[in-house]
């Protein structure tokens, strides 16, 4: 059902039943963005998620039946961009997937890699490097530390950060947010206790506390 209504909207879609078919397809066509069911058969979602992770950063929109939060954490927290909760609206996921695939054809903000003592951002290159080593973000998770390190010190609230990045109406949906940022910190080996990097504003949402490299 999903195919159809994808492609009637305009979209190439290549559907299959069963986890370990999805692997061999998404190897072989490289598609530019996966909308992944948590409940297959062979190889469950979450599973087909972690591999998929494990080479490639193509954006990911979870479906998923299951309504507690930690099953929707545990998908983003294994890097998927979004998840969508059935019953839902075909229409919804549509406006998501083209949120997603926007953000791809937008020309960055800033052409220069911003550089921090320990920190440098490349919106060209879209590489990160922290205290000398490469670090690996998704597509997502770089554009919301682009977000925050191009605006050193200002505090985004959730919703705008939500509002920024995902280009998509995601009101009640600051977990999001969290799920995503924690993945960062663990990419940057930055603690949120004692943070370098995105500090957390209590009650309000978080910041960019690095220190530009020439200060």
């Amino acid at each position: 059902m999903l195919t159809r209504y994808l492609e009637a909207e305009g979209f190439a879609v290549f559907g299959v039943s069963e986890g370990q078919s999805a692997l061999a397809r998404f190897e072989s066509m490289k598609p530019d963005l996966v909308v992944l069911d948590v409940a297959m058969p062979k190889v469950d979602g979450l599973e087909v998620l972690r591999r998929i992770r494990s080479q490639s950063t193509v954006h990911v929109i979870m479906l998923t039946a299951k309504a507690e939060e930690v099953d929707r954490v545990l998908g983003l927290t294994l890097g998927a961009d979004d998840y969508v909760t059935k019953p839902f609206s075909p229409r919804e996921l549509v406006a998501r997937i083209r949120a997603v695939l926007r953000r791809e054809r937008e020309p960055v903000e800033e052409d220069e890699a911003l550089r921090f003592t320990e920190l440098i951002v490349d919106p060209v290159s879209r590489e990160v490097t922290v205290d000398g080593r490469s670090a690996e973000l998704t597509t997502l998770e770089f554009d919301l530390l682009l977000a925050l390190a191009s605006h050193p010190g200002r505090v985004f609230t959730r919703q705008r950060l939500l509002e920024r990045v995902w280009g998509w109406d995601h009101y009640g949906r600051e977990r999001v947010v969290d799920v995503h940022i924690a993945n960062i910190r663990r990419a940057l080996h930055d603690d949120a206790v004692s943070p370098r990097f995105i500090a957390t504003v209590r009650g309000v949402g978080y910041k960019f506390i690095g220190v530009a490299a020439d200060s």
